[in-house]
């Protein structure tokens, strides 16, 4: 009883109404599912946030007073973003580290001032592979109960630290997942990052020069090491993606010039946490800034994605789609990865996955002129 109350006080569930103490869904049939849906409702799913209000989306202080830095306690979660743990810890995001994606899309907007749609790609993408959609709920680190009851397997509600989804091989700061914990910095790659800044950066800052390096580099390093080494869709799009970000978010707005310090670099990857007096972009930042980007460092080191089959045996997967295929490796997150948790979601469950599968297509078609496809159907 005691584990039921504590269950009930923890304020960022907010389902419908309470949750029976089960400690997961895992194993129940469809019509165990639809039973305790209809006894204790669901999570209620507010729309995305609406962008910043114009004159409130540009530069701006953001390690405030308001927003001041706290270190991550011993129950606090964190994971493989250096940024969401940054915002985590500065209460732009729950400090315990779960959080709705509405509380997420909000909150990486007002920190760091990602546009609307690049915020709600990015979210929405990671929350239907790794988030809880009968509790709306996801964490940014390892998996943990509090994001409630799990619907049932082979959906794996891991967190962003579940290997394989959203993170994935060859970060620049985390080892792979077969040499160890994944989410956790690893002080030899940072010194890595810090060496390829002062041979390729401009006054060893890690500006694209170096991204282009490093990212590629790698990429070498885990094809000649890891023998479990994936790397196709969708990880090729996040890990060019993350590669980039530092060099855009993690600069002063001031400076906004693309040459990401060490000091800082070490501040985010490394203390979570914002440098003394640190400003946002001075606009939002979508797909129009990011995504010529990310084509530039491929475009330097251009790749075709596959696995390895044991060590330096890297096997090219050619049908799998490429970094330029957008629309693509959309399709590929929504008719293959989402199914692959999500095989036969009937009742409450589809039509929560659904609405989410659809804020996650109008976020892509903002800027990408894709089909939306639906592995579920379009009836609710």
């Amino acid at each position: 009883m005691a584990r039921f109350t504590a269950f009930l006080i923890l304020s960022l569930v907010r389902l419908a109404v309470a949750i029976p103490a089960y400690e997961s869904l895992a194993g129940f049939d469809e019509r165990e599912i639809n039973e305790f849906v209809t006894r204790n409702g669901v999570a209620h799913i507010p729309n995305p946030p609406a962008p910043l209000p114009a004159g409130q989306d540009g530069l701006k202080l953001v390690n405030d007073p308001v927003h001041p830095f706290i270190a991550a306690g011993p129950t606090d979660i964190r994971g493989p973003c250096p940024a969401l743990n940054t915002l985590a810890s500065h209460g732009y995001l729950p400090r315990n580290g779960v959080a709705r994606p509405d509380q997420l899309v909000t909150g990486v907007m007002e920190g760091l001032n990602l546009g609307n749609d690049f915020a709600k790609f990015l979210v929405y993408q990671a929350f239907l592979m790794n988030g809880n959609p009968l509790t709306n709920l996801m964490s940014i680190g390892m998996k943990t109960p509090e994001t409630g009851p799990d619907p049932p397997k082979p959906a794996l509600v891991g967190g962003l630290s579940q290997h394989g989804t959203f993170e994935g091989d060859t970060s620049m700061t985390r080892v792979d997942a077969f040499f160890g914990d994944q989410a956790v910095f690893n002080e030899t790659l940072f010194q890595e990052f810090i060496a390829f800044s002062a041979k390729y950066g401009f006054n060893g800052t890690y500006d694209l020069n170096a991204v282009a390096e490093l990212r590629n580099q790698r990429l070498l390093d885990p094809i000649a090491t890891n023998p479990e080494l994936v790397f196709t869709s969708p990880r090729i799009l996040s890990a060019y993606s993350e590669a980039v970000f530092p060099t855009i978010f993690f600069v002063d707005g001031r400076l906004n010039n693309r040459q990401l310090t060490i000091d800082a670099a070490r501040h985010f990857f490394d203390f979570q946490m914002m440098p003394t007096d640190f400003h946002r972009q001075p606009a939002p930042v979508n797909f129009t800034l990011v995504n010529p980007l990310v084509n530039e460092i491929f475009n330097k080191h251009p790749f075709t994605p596959g696995v390895n089959h044991g060590k330096n045996n890297f096997v090219l997967m050619p049908n799998t789609p490429a970094l330029s295929d957008f629309c693509g490796i959309y399709e590929d997150i929504v008719l293959r990865v989402i199914p692959g948790q999500y095989p036969n979601p009937n009742g409450h469950l589809k039509k929560v996955i659904k609405k989410n599968l659809d804020f996650f297509f109008d976020a892509v078609s903002a800027e990408h002129n894709c089909t939306q496809v639906f592995p579920y159907g379009r009836d609710y």
